[in-house]
């Protein structure tokens, strides 16, 4: 005798859910980043004549290509959402390749940026700096904790769609459980998987005694070409993540580059 059970997700995944934790967390991101622009307009605005003679000490062409950058990241972030929606699962892959190198090309920049100021004794508490004017020492005190810790989120924005990536690009395993505390089977009886035809696909061995609550737990590779949900659930997660990035850039770059 055969047994028929129902069929059932093992695991449930709130997209929902985890939407709105992504939207929650940006939302602490922009209040930290809110007080330190608060701050910076305090200062900008008692401090005017030396936030402007300082920030003629940045390199406006390497801020520019950086905005450019980060620009076009977010660009290519979108496209990868759109084409993983029309299940084009390589060139959204190969779009999220893109803006992690653009990511990278970034911090490559602001590393050298960086080397640069340092080179010349513009960074905080340096011998140099301190013979400045007050302003000016506060200019770039903002300016590295500001863009320092916009570099750390671009950090781990780079991190974050690597991770993506590569579990976009990876065929996980698919789990299933088969049957329930309902289920029971009698002795001599065999568990079957059958398809939407009755074409059997898998059977058990001939159970021995009663049982009882049977559950068959079932894992399968997904087709290869199928785009699930939780594969662009995940890639948009990630891009809100890095527009919110390429955001807070737009507003670093005039305040520090172009006041002059």
């Amino acid at each position: 005798m055969n047994v028929t059970t129902g069929l059932a997700i093992s695991r449930h995944r709130d997209y929902t859910g985890a939407k709105i934790g992504m939207w929650v967390f940006l939302l602490t991101e922009l209040l930290l980043f809110g007080g330190m622009f608060l701050l910076y307009s305090v200062y900008r605005t008692t401090h005017a004549e030396d936030f402007h003679y300082a920030a003629q000490e940045l390199n406006t062409l390497v801020g520019t290509m950086n905005t450019l950058i980060l620009l076009t990241s977010s660009l290519t972030m979108v496209l990868s959402v759109a084409t993983m929606h029309a299940a084009r699962r390589k060139t959204a892959i190969g779009l999220l390749v893109l803006t992690i190198v653009l990511g990278i090309w970034f911090l490559v920049n602001k590393y050298f940026e960086w080397g640069a100021k340092f080179e010349h004794g513009l960074y905080p508490n340096s011998e140099f700096l301190l013979q400045h004017a007050k302003g000016e020492i506060l200019f770039y005190g903002l300016y590295f904790s500001m863009t320092g810790l916009h570099g750390l989120h671009v950090l781990v924005g780079v991190i974050l769609l690597t991770v993506t990536a590569f579990k976009t690009a990876k065929r996980p395993y698919e789990e299933v459980v088969f049957g329930g505390e309902n289920a029971a089977a009698m002795a001599g009886a065999r568990l079957a998987l059958v398809d939407a035809s009755g074409n059997r696909l898998w059977a058990s061995d001939t159970i021995d005694d009663s049982v009882e609550k049977v559950s068959v737990r079932l894992k399968y590779l997904s087709v290869p070409r199928r785009v699930r949900k939780e594969d662009y659930a995940l890639l948009e997660n990630a891009g809100l993540y890095w527009h919110l990035v390429d955001i807070i850039w737009i507003f670093l770059f005039p305040l520090f580059y172009l006041i002059t």
